[in-house]
């Protein structure tokens, strides 16, 4: 256990509370900085994969069925071709980002952490930060302010490798969901999102590479999710976000360490995004205690490794035509194909297992 060090963290989303509440049951004094007014919002497509449900229940989070909506599995669609597979044991949940966010925050209050709302960070040193004219002194700071961190500059660690970049509109529908699925309608430029999060409610993300696609557009571009959300209400406002992704060559220098997209981001294509920042929580609170932060950075890049490869794939799937179709098609004659895929990215399976779904994948490819 931590004999008491104090850790600042800046940035109060899911990355930062899960940081806080990990390093908190390892023993140090953390106090959470943010300059938002929670509950905490984000244009995501507030869908948790089955791995990440079982992350927040490990940290003491504990979400209800009645918080959001199951998820049984995937659904993808693509010229009116549907391929679909459930997750390989529990069940996933979508629920509303700030629905999450409370939860998080509560949980965090409870244990111990001090947490600061309303309160940028004006002043960045080694030693502590300043927050409001107030000085917070600090042995380690942590990084947890997104893809655009201040953090990361100060310190000198914006060096690595920027790939893409991605826009992303958010908006929620009155409407009773139509499945049990997360479902993702491609086109040849864009694809939408779908989230059940209540039982009256879904959340429609449009994500494209070429510009800003509002959900205005859906009705040109994905006709089948069109149909099922005919004349819905709107809900709120449309909330839209810019998503990178990249790879840092370093995430942390001397006492100052990045979790979350600070640290480096995958495709928001994959749905990884928060499994990966509480993956970093807790493997940072592992290693603070004894200063390793070489050996953080070294699981990090592991952790990493497998979204970025799926990642990069449905990229490719996105901006060629040809190869989405003919895997489509693919799929399509061998389902349980599609089902192997799936559970190999949330982490079931091994190399091996994974080397005969690539190869079989690659015979249906060629013959359909």
């Amino acid at each position: 256990m931590s004999s008491g060090e104090r850790v600042f963290i800046v940035g109060g989303g899911p990355a930062g509370l899960a940081a806080a509440i990990e390093l908190r049951g390892k023993g140090f004094s953390v106090t959470v900085g943010d300059g938002a007014k929670p509950p905490v919002d984000k244009a995501c497509g507030e869908g948790l994969m089955p791995d990440t449900v079982a992350a927040l229940r490990k940290m003491g989070v504990a979400i209800q069925p009645t918080d959001g909506y199951p998820l049984r599995g995937v659904r993808f669609f693509s010229n009116g071709v549907p391929i679909e597979a459930n997750f390989n044991g529990p069940q996933g949940i979508g629920l509303r980002r700030t629905v999450l966010h409370s939860r998080m925050a509560a949980h965090a209050e409870r244990i111990g952490v001090r947490l600061l709302w309303n309160t940028p960070v004006s002043d960045f040193s080694s030693k502590g930060m300043r927050v409001q004219g107030e000085y917070f002194a600090a042995d380690w700071i942590v990084g947890a302010d997104g893809s655009g961190s201040r953090v990361r500059r100060w310190a000198g660690l914006e060096t690595g490798t920027r790939k893409t970049r991605r826009f992303a509109f958010r908006s929620h529908f009155r409407l009773a969901p139509w499945s049990h699925y997360v479902e993702v309608y491609w086109a040849n430029d864009s694809q939408a999102y779908v989230t059940p999060v209540s039982d009256q409610e879904v959340c429609v993300v449009v994500l494209s590479e070429k510009g800003p696609m509002r959900t205005s557009v859906i009705a040109g571009k994905f006709p089948e999710l069109a149909a099922h959300l005919g004349n819905a209400e709107t809900l709120g406002t449309e909330r839209g976000a810019l998503t990178t992704t990249n790879r840092l060559e370093k995430i942390y220098r001397d006492n100052v360490v990045l979790v979350g997209d600070a640290s480096g981001a995958v495709d928001a294509i994959t749905g990884e995004g928060l499994c990966l920042s509480f993956q970093h929580a807790a493997a940072l609170a592992d290693l603070l205690p004894s200063g390793d932060l070489h050996e953080y950075q070294r699981v990090h890049r592991r952790f990493q490794l497998r979204p970025s490869i799926m990642g990069n794939l449905l990229s490719l799937l996105g901006s060629r035509r040809f190869a989405r179709e003919r895997t489509f098609r693919a799929f399509a004659a061998e389902p349980s194909l599609f089902g192997r895929f799936l559970n190999l990215h949330l982490g079931h399976g091994n190399g091996t297992e994974a080397v005969l779904a690539a190869t079989r994948l690659g015979v249906r490819f060629a013959t359909c």
